[in-house]
Formats: C-alpha cells, structure tokens, sequence
C-alpha cells in the first residue's frame, strides 16, 4: 500500500467535513445511552462551570418587580468582569483596547449549547414533570440536563393574552395547555379553525432527539415533542437548541426559545429569518427545525408534513391570537402616559429614545423595526474555542419587540443576557453609549412597563 502525501503508512486520511448527520447508526440504542449516560456528568460539569465562571446565579429578585402573574424578575447585571475591571472603566474603552486587553465579559460571548456538539432541544424541569404529569409523555434526556437556573426563565405557567378577547385577561386558567385540556379551556372561546390549529400545536410529533428510531436521546420510544413544548401557553418557557441553519456544528448558534406573543405584528421570522410569514415559519419547523435542518434523517425519524392549506393555516391562525401582556402605563402611541409614570421610569423613555438610541431600531407602539441588525461584537473579542462552540461574530440578528420584555428572560438570541440590567450593560458596550450607573437604572425601570 502507498501512503497518500502527508500521512504515514496504515494512517486514514481525516474524514471531510460533511453537511449531513449520520443515517445509518452503528451502536444499539443500548449501547448509545450506557455510553452516552456515562459521559453526562463530565459534560454537565463542564457547562455548569462555565455558568459559574461568567456569571453570578445567585436568586436576588428586584424589590417590586414582577411578571405578569407574579414571578420576581432577577435584580442586577450578573455577568462577571475581568479581574480588577468595572463596568464604568470599561465603558470608557474603545472596543480595539477591549479586543486587544482580552477584556470583552466572558457572559457577553455567545453561549454554548449544554452540550454543544450534540445539540437537540433541551427542556426545564419543571416543565418535563409537568407534561410527565399530564400526558404520561417523558422530555427526559438521558444525555443531558438544561443548564440555566429556574429564577432566570419566564414565569410558568404562563399567562395567555388574545387580540380577539381583551375582555378576558389571561385565559390559561393557571394551567399549561396540553393536549388533554385545550379543548376544556379554549371551547367557547376560539372557532373551530382555531380550536384545530391549537390541537396540532399541542400534539406530539416525532422530532430528532424525541422519536421511535434506534438514534434518539430518551429511554424509551417517543411520541416526540410539541410546538408549545418549547413555546410553552404559546410563550416560552426557557428551553433551548441549536439554530438549523449552520455548518459545521462548532458555528451553530444556541436558540433561547423565543415566546409567539405578539407574533401578528412580526415580518421575519426563523433563526436567520429567511422565512416572511407565521406560515412559513410552521411550515419550516415541523420539517426543518425539529431535525437539525437535514430533510434526510427527517425521513428516517417520521416527519409530520402538514397539509398548507388547512393544517398549516389553522395553526397560524390561532398563533396570531397569541397578544402582548396588559402595560397599563403605556398610552395607544406605545410611550409612558405621565399621569401613570414615576420619575424614574419618564426619564428612562428620554434615554430610551434620547442617548441611549434604543429607539433607533426599538420603536413604538411595539418597540420593534421589524429588521435584521448587526451588532459586529468580533470588535471586541478574538475568535475562540468555547466548550466545542466557535465563538465568533453573531452576524445579523432579528431585532424582536420589547413589548412584554420583563417577562421573557434570558436576553439575546442565545440567552447569554441573564437580565434586563445585563442588556443595557451589553448595549452600552457594544454601541459606545458611556451611561452613567443611573441612567442604566431609569432604562431598565422604563423597559420593565414596557
């Protein structure tokens, strides 16, 4: 045998990068999760330390401050600075002596997957126990845990709020709508092409981490996931994957859930928002999203093709019900009626729409331009290995509405903003701002009656 160039002889040459997933496994999906299992708590080790090197978890609520149905929002920045560093010195930086100090907050970087190179959607606890509870239906990974703690994710149950009945405030009744109550709770109240379009969002179809096949990551064969497993009540709840739409693994993007409130005033949608209607959008996840983007291993694991004309249009029928919570502060124009506002919070909208230019792309009466900007953050850091994630520059990114924002954490496309405080700090840095610490405050007190 002649050794090709550069390899010595018997050594194989290092397989080409491919765009595909594996089809044809080769290990029994006994010996997939014994090994699989074993390999866990490193992996959740590693993660976890990465958590607890950038930022601080710790569970601090603002005094005062609350969801829509009452869960505390987290008080204060909780990314970490480098040794020595504040947040005032380092806004008074320019981004070539930050990228040239290495002095860009680790918690600012884009943020890995729990386990990035296998990627596939990751459900909270709390939301697992209570499909478990409900349908007998296990989101249980045997590979991995969500990472982020329960205090930095949006309330849950989550409140459902609908253009078509102002009337009725929150019409969840307090419970998580599955497929063995949306009839009970919503009956009466859509029509019927809603009713349908609610049932397939709370149906269970086969997905890639969630399937009968023998390359799946739960114990046992299953029925798969939901379209409200992760936009839980048609909101979120926290749960997270990797964007369909990169390669190779090392460059694709970590998803935070983003919630369907508000969806009707939306124009771009999926993770690089090629897609221009909430029909698309469904369209694309049930084919696309639910198996890494490969329509190949989709065709091994049960795809649900959804019929256009009525299954997809009943869907996004009752998505578009989906509204921004009540902001009883707020006028029709979108902005603060000061006979309601404090001081505080009216001199937050001047900075808003003032030297903090968060109104340049954030505008009302929903605080969105419905675009796509880039945020060029590989100003302010060198590209890197991060626990298997290539960090580099985000690239474009959909500006989504602020309307609700205190009730959707984590921040940022890929959740690596833990609080509205660690978002005005991110935003100072990476548009040059220099705000004082209390014009940060008024910021973030006038994004919270948003």
């Amino acid at each position: 045998m002649v050794a090709l160039p550069g390899l010595a002889r018997g050594q194989q040459p290092e397989a080409p990068p491919t765009s595909y997933l594996p089809v044809v496994v080769k290990e029994t999906t006994t010996e997939t999760q014994k090994r699989m299992e074993a390999e866990k708590p490193e992996i959740m080790q590693r993660q976890l330390k990465l958590l607890n090197d950038r930022y601080d978890l710790s569970d601090r609520p603002a005094d005062g401050a609350t969801m829509s149905r009452g869960k505390p929002i987290q008080e204060g920045a909780r990314t970490k600075l480098p040794a020595g560093m504040t947040w005032e010195k380092l806004g008074s930086m320019t981004p070539d002596e930050i990228r040239a100090g290495d002095l860009f907050p680790p918690g600012f970087m884009p943020l890995s997957h729990p386990n990035h190179p296998e990627g596939g959607m990751v459900f909270p606890k709390f939301h697992i126990d209570e499909i478990k509870k409900q349908e007998d239906r296990d989101l249980t990974r045997y590979d991995l845990d969500y990472d982020l703690p329960d205090h930095f994710l949006p309330e849950f149950p989550a409140p459902i709020y609908l253009t078509t009945r102002p009337d009725l405030g929150d019409v969840s009744q307090g419970k998580v709508v599955t497929l063995a109550n949306y009839f009970e709770i919503f009956s009466g109240i859509l029509n019927p092409k809603q009713l349908e379009g609610l049932r397939l969002l709370v149906t269970p179809f086969p997905q890639q981490q969630f399937n009968a096949t023998d390359d799946r990551r739960s114990a046992k064969a299953s029925r798969g996931v939901t379209c409200f497993d992760c936009h839980a009540n048609g909101h979120a709840n926290g749960s997270t994957h990797l964007a369909p739409d990169v390669r190779p693994q090392s460059f694709r993007h970590r998803i935070d859930t983003p919630t369907l409130r508000g969806v009707h005033i939306e124009r771009l949608f999926g993770s690089q928002r090629a897609l221009k209607s909430i029909e698309d959008f469904t369209e694309f996840e049930q084919g696309g999203a639910y198996f890494d983007g490969d329509h190949v291993i989709a065709a091994k694991k049960g795809v649900n093709r959804l019929d256009r004309s009525t299954q997809v249009s009943f869907m996004a029928e009752f998505q578009e019900l989906l509204d921004f919570p009540p902001a009883p502060k707020l006028g029709i124009d979108g902005k603060l009626d000061p006979r309601k506002a404090t001081e505080a919070e009216l001199r937050g909208q001047d900075l808003f729409f003032g030297k903090a230019k968060c109104a340049t792309c954030h505008t009302p009466p929903y605080y969105t331009d419905n675009l796509m900007h880039n945020l060029k953050t590989e100003r302010f850091f060198k590209s890197r290995t991060i626990n298997n994630h290539t960090a580099i520059g985000d690239g474009s990114i959909k500006n989504f509405p602020l309307r609700g924002i205190k009730d959707t954490p984590p921040y940022l496309h890929d959740g690596r903003l833990l609080t509205l405080d660690d978002t005005v700090e991110f935003f100072n840095l990476i548009l040059e701002l220099k705000l004082s610490k209390q014009e940060k405050l008024d910021i973030v007190t006038f994004m919270r009656q948003l």
